[in-house]
């Protein structure tokens, strides 16, 4: 159940979007723009005892609009916003994977590439006064289709996440820290799509499997990221553990747990002329 961009190179696109110091309202470009590469390496998909690795193109961005923002905490719309709630849209994509490159999937359907959205409430439980310091409860939830000429609906993903976000970090002027942690519940249709075996795909050594819905694992991650003038640097380690995942005993889970990791470069060559006011 890669999260491609929700949960590797989602994570570095979103630690690329520029972290800064937000102890006061200040004046900034109404958008920026860049771009630069990210190297990623991950599990095929939670559970798979394989890893895969990828050089990729990473786009930098940033806006500071009414309604649609693109900032340090993401990529989303506002539709409601107050001092310590957050309503706002959750976007996830996930890439295909040829299921003859995956042994204990061989013979099966690929996974297709998938898109998600749906709506995110972002509860603030801790503010440090200067805005420095943050401690929130994020509760994205996200309908998840397949990527295709007639896509198909793959179930829902809810994925409440503990986050700490420490801007500037002592003794490292311009570093900045992101750790989140929480698990992962999916639809009875989202699990059987990565952890059912269908009756006409057992072997003998892959017996039909219906993946139940609920509980789907838990996933801890730390992201660092520094804006310089005129590019930025930023990486993550994200670990995953499937104990107590309703699906933990399907013949397509080897292994419990899995580690994903990513380095990532973007270069800044553009910006608006146009300044606002911003105050996260």
């Amino acid at each position: 159940m890669t999260r491609f961009l929700a949960c590797c190179s989602g994570l570095m696109l979103a630690l690329a979007l520029p972290v800064n110091d937000v102890r006061a309202a200040e004046e900034k470009p109404l958008w920026e723009i860049g771009a630069g590469v990210s190297a990623l390496t991950l599990p095929a998909y939670r559970g798979s005892d394989q890893t895969n690795n990828f050089i990729l193109p990473l786009p930098f961005f940033s806006y500071h609009g009414d309604f649609f923002k693109a900032d340090r905490h993401g990529i989303r719309g506002s539709f409601f916003d107050t001092d310590r709630l957050d309503f706002t849209v959750s976007l996830a994509l996930s890439p295909p994977m040829g299921s003859n490159d995956i042994p204990v999937r061989a013979g099966m359907p690929d996974l297709k590439a998938t898109f998600e959205i749906g709506p995110q409430v972002d509860l603030t439980l801790w503010r440090s006064e200067s805005r420095a310091r943050y401690f929130k409860l994020l509760m994205p939830l996200r309908a998840a289709l397949t990527v295709e000429g007639s896509p198909q609906g793959v179930g829902w993903v809810f994925s409440p996440t503990l986050n700490v976000d420490i801007t500037d970090l002592p003794g490292m002027p311009g570093w900045n820290l992101g750790l989140l942690a929480g698990p992962l519940f999916g639809s009875q249709r989202q699990n059987a799509y990565y952890y059912s075996v269908a009756p006409q795909y057992a072997t003998p050594g892959r017996p039909s499997y219906e993946a139940p819905s609920g509980y789907a694992g838990m996933q801890y991650t730390v992201g660092m990221s520094k804006r310089f003038p005129n590019f930025w640097l930023g990486g993550f380690l994200r670990y995953g553990d499937l104990s107590g995942a309703k699906f933990a005993d399907s013949p397509l889970v080897v292994q419990k747990d899995s580690l994903a990791a990513g380095v990532a470069l973007s270069w800044v060559f553009g910006e608006s002329s146009t300044r606002v006011m911003v105050d996260d």
